[in-house]
């Protein structure tokens, strides 16, 4: 099953909901995997980019969240997968909008699973540091941006990027019953460059 949509938009949000309940009888799991940036410093940024990445990175969050938790509320339950980023909770030069609706993304996921938890949805958020994505490769086909990213796995204990399987397999975790009672957390996938 396949359903387009801006995730950006609220109306985008419900028509890929209302897809997916057709296609598959309701939304008993639903992870917010979307999101965009690019790294550029924040004084040469303008209004049209931020607010691009606050859409697709938090707004987009917001929108599905919502149309997956009415569902849920009514349909003894579910569960929610925030993908947000190590970036959200310790900020990152040359990211500083994207930092900031990640940590939204985060403040979101812990005060929705508090006001989900007694319908039985338990909420919970991954926080991948540098993955091997499109995105990465997009911005290390900048030379100013390649010599950001090296240094930045250079910090990395592990000295490498995460492949995507990585961060899908702690996804995986939180949609199982392995963490039935994990609810609210926020865990980083980032081969030890976060580690609190």
């Amino acid at each position: 099953m396949v359903a387009l949509g801006d995730l950006s938009t609220d109306a985008g949000a419900d028509a890929v909901a209302k897809a997916a309940h057709e296609a598959l009888g309701g939304v008993d799991i639903l992870v917010n995997n979307a999101g965009w940036t690019l790294t550029t410093p924040f004084l040469e940024e303008d209004d049209g980019y931020w607010r691009r990445v606050i859409d697709t990175n938090l707004w987009g969050v917001i929108f599905c969240s919502r149309v997956a938790l009415e569902w849920m509320a009514e349909h003894d339950g579910g569960v929610i997968v925030n993908v947000a980023s190590d970036a959200g909770r310790v900020g990152t030069s040359g990211e500083a909008v994207y930092s900031a609706a990640k940590g939204g993304v985060i403040a979101l996921t812990r005060s929705l699973a508090r006001e989900m938890a007694a319908r039985n949805v338990r909420i919970n958020c991954v926080c991948p540091g540098p993955t091997e994505t499109a995105v990465l490769v997009e911005n290390r086909a900048d030379p100013a941006h390649a010599a950001r990213i090296d240094r930045m796995i250079r910090l990395i204990p592990m000295r490498r990027v995460a492949q995507p399987e990585e961060i899908a397999e702690a996804v995986a975790f939180f949609c199982t019953d392995a963490s039935r009672y994990i609810t609210g957390q926020v865990l980083s996938v980032s081969g030890g460059l976060t580690m609190a």
